[in-house]
């Protein structure tokens, strides 16, 4: 009797602390996630200063509340205050000799420490019949260079044929970049703040999706970023080259003279076309009875003889 009692007292022991375990995992079940991106925290989460501050629709926090990294903050203002501009020039030039202009241009490129972007050089006819070469050189020169570059093109050439320079303010838009990364940036240290306090592996999982998506958009502003320094660092200049041709004499053309009727000129022309006429017609019968009489009569007339001959014989028989 006793062994049964202890075995029952045993059975509702075990029974009593498996609903207490299944009455804590429902309760942990149930527990609100730690993962929020509104200001509504849950207050076990404990959220730092940087963590309170507002955030837009994107989960972006605003940059007068947030912490922002000062330094990098004070780097960009300075590097801002120098407003940075895109330069860009295209310029034609006239000269006497490419190939010369070509070996200067490539030295003063050297001098100001600028490197050749692209280059094409083509020949074309002219009309005395030889072929000109022509070229054009793409460079890039550091921005304070800019206008000395130009004022040294210009020095190459006999003739300025064509110049057009532009610039470009990028400066609000760089400062613009810096802005977006700082509060990229602070929207990223909040996240790996609620990576740490995550207690599912469902909850992790989106928090480093999030993560990635934050760090994504900070590495392709920060490309940006690059790419608006390094051109507005070094400037864009194209220079085309065309040779001296040499001049073409062309012959005047004759002015044509009105026709006018004369009569006079007329009879002339009539009288010398009668006189040429008779002179033909005597000089042919000098040629028939100084070349072709001597020539042909002899035969004709031995031919004559000998018909003449053949004829008598062949009329006696038949008298």
């Amino acid at each position: 009797m006793k062994t049964r009692f202890r075995v029952l007292v045993l059975f509702v022991l075990l029974a009593g602390i498996l609903l207490a375990a299944c009455g804590g995992g429902a309760a942990a079940t149930e527990a609100p996630a730690a993962y929020y991106f509104d200001s509504e925290a849950p207050a076990a989460i404990e959220p730092s200063a940087a963590e309170m501050a507002p955030m837009d629709a994107a989960g972006v926090v605003s940059q007068e509340l947030a912490a922002p990294d000062k330094q990098t903050g004070q780097e960009a203002a300075a590097f801002a205050s120098s407003h940075m501009i895109i330069k860009n020039a295209d310029i034609k030039l006239l000269v006497e000799d490419t190939d010369l202009a070509i070996d200067r241009a490539t030295q003063a490129i050297g001098d100001v420490n600028g490197y050749i972007i692209s280059s094409r050089v083509w020949y074309q006819p002219w009309m005395d019949g030889g072929n000109y070469k022509y070229a054009t050189i793409t460079i890039g020169v550091p921005v304070d260079e800019f206008e000395r570059t130009l004022t040294r093109m210009r020095g190459l050439a006999v003739q300025v044929l064509d110049e057009v320079a532009s610039g470009e303010d990028v400066t609000n838009q760089f400062v613009d970049l810096q802005s977006q990364i700082t509060n990229l940036e602070a929207t990223r240290e909040r996240i790996k703040g609620f990576l740490d306090q995550a207690k599912t592996v469902d909850e992790a999982l989106r928090i480093n999706q999030e993560l990635a998506n934050i760090e994504a958009q900070i590495e392709q502003i920060k490309g940006q970023m690059n790419y608006l320094q390094d051109r507005s660092a070094y400037s864009t200049i194209t220079i085309n080259f065309e040779p001296v041709l040499p001049e073409i004499i062309s012959t005047p053309t004759p002015t044509p003279v009105p026709n006018v009727w004369n009569p006079g000129e007329t009879v002339k022309d009539a009288s010398k076309a009668v006189t040429s006429a008779y002179q033909g017609i005597v000089d042919l019968l000098i040629w028939v009875f100084l070349v072709f009489v001597p020539i042909f009569a002899p035969p004709v007339l031995i031919l004559w003889a000998l018909w003449k001959w053949f004829t008598r014989k062949s009329k006696k028989p038949s008298q």
